[in-house]
């Protein structure tokens, strides 16, 4: 039996076809007992059956193995022996099973437990009662937590489930009911059998819900895109209240955070209303890709990831139009590629060897970089090629699985395209002006590599364009310098050149000083696009960051935006304000009033044209920029913000349904009242507790825990601190409240926030002996990221000319 420790893989002499599972949870007492019958193909000559069980206690006596080889012949057990380090159980039996169909019974039993992970509990209160619920969720690797099984995606099987549950509760599943006995205090429901599926896409859910119900015709949306109809007879999504992550696409029954799922018309903001729209989309075309289709291994999580990325997207957009949803996609883009400067970074292929790694790989290359791939290929190939290509793939692959490899031959059949020598090991990169590649790392170094990249480039106007593969390291384009053709008197003189038209190609842009100056002239005239304008600013930021540029000239640029009022490009422009303001107080102290000056003058301007109350029939995307810029302004220190919020946010105290603060609004307030709370005034502080406290939707709560730690008092940073630990925040909300203020760093945790080599050092010495398969990489990153913050800052600290340039520039505007 030793043979099969430490391996990365179960063996595939034996293979799951199907599993009849019995569950029994028991919410009073938080355990559950089960039992399962698997249908297995035995493939090979062996005397093993090794699968997965994790925190389960297995009735050993209850073991068997039956042939059904023309005689059903039960096969004795040698030995049984579970490895709990590598969450194994390994059967041994007396003689080698014979090639072909068998039956394989077990029995165990459980732990309801409250880590949000495999079978667990939840807690509610209902009428002023708390009570318990089950749910399930067992991606990457937690159905082993639930019932014995072959817990790897390659391992596909049908399911045909039976719940004993109280008589009282909903009990949902994968698949519809198809019987229900109700014998005294409980239940007996049954399950249709599901289609072939894998085990992390097994979903239970067991509580008191209320529900609305609607139906939808074939003619769905993603249904018409993928040319492959949705494959189960139902879909249910429930909102449950203790969540890991924002949902999960469990097939026909996707379980969702409270705060991704439920909205409402009076407390719930514009944000929420799109948070909630693009999730519920993520998750549906998961019901395609990664459900139908799915990935053989964990290396290809982004072929699920990063197309249900792309495609919530898609969908959004054919929803709500008038939200610019793809420009707002560049959220993600940049995400991508900050994670992808990284030199701990991965490809978004990347090899996983043990199940503890599969969590740290759910990240923004997975997510957001193969997102952001997927739309240049779409972008390279054609809208209408791209989509023809993937209703192959998924033609081709459906109920089975598929590697990366897969998806490159049905595009390149598609399109004629070299997909796969294009984008094989794609890595984040910059290019210049003069068409010269090279690997961007954030650190400021230079990697090594050499991509095809798709470039595309306008020269004065949209209407004079230009595209190149630039294949090697290096390469020549002509630029016409000229539109209009034949230099006879009507043609203009090409003024500026922006590369990667509507940032669709997955690199960064590094300009001269002369054409970074011709590009802020083209901002402030409004030539350039709202993408384009967006991406020249967060090369211009990531190039600072990486010491490739100085920070007054980064500081110039933004000074360019002062009247851009796109919600995305703004947005932007504060999340950098508040990076350059964090990292600016440990560089330059002496000049942070000077630098919060120069940023509330940048955001000045769309304030007073959004005002403080909403606008009969304004758009979506001014209802939520005009809470992200009344916080800025309040996070910098503006008076008449702070002033102004204060006084609305007393009126609400009083009347939670006064129009002085909608839901848009609320952040800014609890941030505004967090700003001028400290030891000796808190009622700011015990105010916020108490709209957390009587309340009772999610989305409220994660507003006020987002807004606690704000504060610039050190002392009400450690209560707040304390209370996100105590038994009235939950697990998953707690971290909502860590993003604390510069002065409260010190406080809480400080490794986490500064800029320093010394505090690099200190959190390499105190996890030296604490790393963990399940967060070796997440660690190197953050440490990697702490060294190029101090960089910066030391780079910054050394720039004579600064100070006369941050004061100039808060002057002037």
């Amino acid at each position: 039996m030793e043979q099969f420790k430490g391996q990365p893989r179960l063996p595939k002499f034996a293979v799951p076809k199907r599993y009849d599972i019995r569950l029994k949870p028991d919410l009073s007492s938080c355990n559950f007992s089960g039992s399962v019958v698997i249908d297995v193909d035995v493939v090979a000559d062996t005397r093993f059956l090794v699968l997965n069980t994790a925190n389960l206690s297995v009735n050993t006596s209850s073991i068997s193995f039956t042939s059904r080889n023309r005689t059903f012949q039960v096969f004795q057990l040698s030995k049984v022996e579970i490895f709990e380090d590598d969450e194994i159980l390994v059967l041994e039996f007396e003689k080698s099973l014979p090639i072909g169909e068998g039956a394989l019974a077990i029995e165990f039993d459980g732990i309801l437990s409250d880590k949000m992970k495999g079978f667990y509990r939840s807690t509610y209160e209902h009428n002023g009662e708390k009570k318990s619920m089950a749910g399930t969720q067992f991606e990457p690797a937690d159905a082993r937590k639930c019932f014995p099984c072959w817990d790897e995606p390659a391992f596909k099987a049908t399911f045909k489930i039976t719940l004993d549950v109280p008589a009282d509760l909903v009990a949902l599943s994968n698949m519809p009911v198809t019987e229900e006995k109700v014998v005294g205090q409980l239940k007996t429901v049954s399950y249709k059998e599901s289609p072939i599926m894998s085990t992390y896409l097994v979903a239970i859910v067991v509580g008191l819900f209320d529900y609305v119900e609607d139906h939808t015709s074939d003619g769905d949306k993603l249904y018409r895109y993928f040319a492959t109809p949705y494959s189960l007879p139902k879909l249910d999504m429930v909102a449950i209240p203790d969540f890991a992550f924002k949902a999960m696409e469990n097939y026909g029954l996707v379980t969702y955070r409270e705060t991704a799922l439920l909205y409402d018309d009076q407390h719930s903001a514009a944000a929420n209303k799109q948070q909630v729209a693009i999730v519920v989309t993520h998750e549906l075309a998961h019901q395609w890709f990664g459900n139908l289709v799915t990935m053989e291994w964990w290396t290809d999580l982004w072929l699920n990831e990063g197309f249900a990325t792309w495609v919530c997207y898609l969908a959004t957009d054919s929803l709500f139009p008038e939200w610019k949803i793809w420009t707002q996609f560049l959220d993600e883009f940049v995400e991508g590629l900050k994670l992808d400067g990284l030199e701990g970074s991965h490809p978004i292929e990347v090899e996983v060897k043990h199940a503890s790694e599969i969590q740290e790989i759910f990240d923004a290359i997975s997510y957001k970089k193969g997102a952001s791939v997927i739309r240049m290929l779409q972008s390279y190939l054609g809208a209408e090629c791209f989509q023809w290509s993937l209703g192959l793939y998924i033609e081709r692959h459906a109920s089975s699985n598929a590697k990366t490899e897969d998806l490159w031959a049905a595009l390149e059949e598609g399109s004629g395209e070299p997909v796969n020598r294009c984008l094989g090991t794609y890595k984040d990169l910059y290019v210049k002006i003069d068409k010269w590649q090279s690997h961007f790392l954030a650190s400021g170094s230079h990697g090594d590599g050499e991509w095809i990249v798709p470039i595309t480039l306008c020269c004065g106007s949209y209407d004079n364009r230009k595209s190149v593969l630039l294949e090697t390291r290096s390469t020549t384009l002509d630029i016409e310098t000229r539109i209009g053709g034949e230099d006879d008197g009507t043609s203009a003189i090409c003024s500026w050149i922006k590369l990667n038209i509507d940032q669709t190609g997955f690199y960064r842009v590094k300009y001269d000083e002369d054409l970074a100056a011709r590009l802020r002239d083209a901002i402030e005239n409004k030539y350039l696009s709202a993408t384009d304008r967006f991406g020249i600013l967060d090369d211009s930021f990531a190039l600072c960051m990486a010491r490739q540029q100085s920070l007054i000239s980064l500081l110039t640029l933004m000074a360019a935006y002062w009247d851009d009022h796109d919600y995305t490009v703004l947005s932007n422009l504060i999340a950098i304000s508040y990076r350059l303001e964090r990292n600016a107080a440990d560089a330059v102290p002496e000049l942070l009033d000077f630098i919060k000056q120069f940023f509330i003058s940048l955001f000045q301007e769309s304030a007073e044209k959004l005002g403080w109350q909403p606008k009969a029939g304004e758009s979506h995307l001014d209802a939520m920029l005009r809470g992200e810029v009344l916080t800025a302004l309040a996070v910098f220190g503006h008076d008449p913000t702070l002033n102004e919020a204060s006084r609305r946010f007393h009126v609400f105290l009083n009347d939670r349904n006064t129009p002085l603060l909608p839901p848009d609004l609320r952040k800014a307030a609890y941030v505004a009242v967090m700003q001028r709370t400290s030891a000796f005034e808190r009622s700011g502080y015990e105010s916020l507790l108490r709209v957390y406290r009587e309340s009772d939707l999610s989305q409220e709560k994660t507003r006020v825990l987002s807004s606690l730690a704000s504060c610039p008092d050190p002392n009400i940073i450690l209560e707040v601190l304390n209370f996100l630990s105590s038994p009235e925040v939950r697990n998953q909300d707690a971290v909502l409240g860590l993003s604390v203020s510069r002065e409260g760093r010190e406080t809480a945790w400080t490794w986490m926030k500064f800029a320093s080599t010394e505090k690099a050092e200190e959190i390499e010495e105190f996890f030296a002996s604490r790393r963990r398969p399940s967060m070796a990489r997440t660690l190197k990153q953050s440490i990697e990221r702490v060294h190029i913050n101090a960089r910066w800052v030391q780079s910054v600290q050394t720039d004579e000319h600064l100070a006369e340039a941050v004061k100039q520039l808060a002057m002037q505007h």
